[in-house]
């Protein structure tokens, strides 16, 4: 009777405020739009430079469908010019584009995974050069109150003229691992990530025949509202011994270790 009667003034109510029964029954979007703009102090993909060590700004655009398909764009200032500051993407232009599309699920145990196709096109690039490539890309990760744990992987196969570096197999493999906590009571987040690049885009340390490296950072990050601000150390095990005409190798060339800052505005 008890029931009966909640629910009965519960109709009557909804009854005489159609607006409200509209708001409270209405189903979810199916689809949203998310963004974000971000101004950094360095650049480092996976460890090292893309910028010369100078600041970027970089803005990110997302489509998702509820069931967890997605499809986005990543841009990014970089510093590709014929000058060869930034040498590994000496003639690259001053963009870079990510295209990208996939699909993301987290299961209510708290287990997440995420598979999709990257393109990477740098879009003012030398028209002499060939730049661009696609990355499929897979990661698993887990959630268990504040703390998250993630690794994953992307593969860039062999052939494709953006990464023909070298006369032999030209693909790329990076694997990595990361770990999240946030701190209870507080906005602010810790998070540590490792990885190892192997293949074509580990063409990095000064002899030819070493196609391997790895890198890792640590990051602390607040968030308030749509502001995010975050200061991170980024190293990798490049060399940093002195080369002739070059100096300390690593350090000079932004492929060692670093401090940055960055702030963001989502949407």
């Amino acid at each position: 009777m008890r029931f009966s009667t909640l629910a009965l003034g519960t109709i009557a109510f909804l009854a005489a405020n159609p607006a409200m029964a509209q708001e409270e029954t209405a189903p979810p979007k199916p689809i949203t739009i998310t963004g974000s703009v971000t101004a950094i102090t360095d650049y480092r993909f996976r460890g090292a430079t893309q910028t010369n060590g100078d600041p970027a700004i970089q803005g990110t655009l997302n489509v998702n469908h509820s069931s967890g398909f997605y499809v986005g764009t990543f841009l990014s200032s970089i510093d590709g010019g014929a000058d060869g500051s930034t040498p590994a993407l000496t003639n690259y232009g001053d963009v870079e584009v990510d295209l990208y599309g996939g699909f993301t699920k987290t299961l209510p145990s708290g287990l997440g995974f995420d598979v999709g196709l990257l393109y990477y096109w740098y879009a003012d690039g030398a028209k002499s050069v060939n730049t661009d490539f696609f990355e499929p890309y897979a990661s698993v990760n887990y959630t268990v109150g504040p703390a998250n744990l993630k690794v994953g992987g992307n593969y860039a196969w062999g052939g494709q003229k953006g990464l023909n570096f070298t006369p032999g197999n030209d693909d790329s493999l990076y694997l990595y691992g990361e770990a999240s906590v946030a701190i209870p009571k507080t906005p602010i987040t810790l998070k540590g990530h490792f990885g190892r690049t192997k293949g074509s885009l580990g063409l990095l340390n000064p002899t030819i025949a070493d196609d391997s490296y790895l890198d890792w950072s640590l990051t602390a990050e607040a968030v308030g509202g749509p502001l995010k601000v975050g200061v991170s150390y980024v190293d990798t095990d490049i060399t940093n011994g002195v080369v002739p005409g070059i100096g300390h190798y690593a350090h000079e060339l932004g492929r060692g270790s670093t401090v940055l800052g960055y702030v963001a505005f989502s949407f």
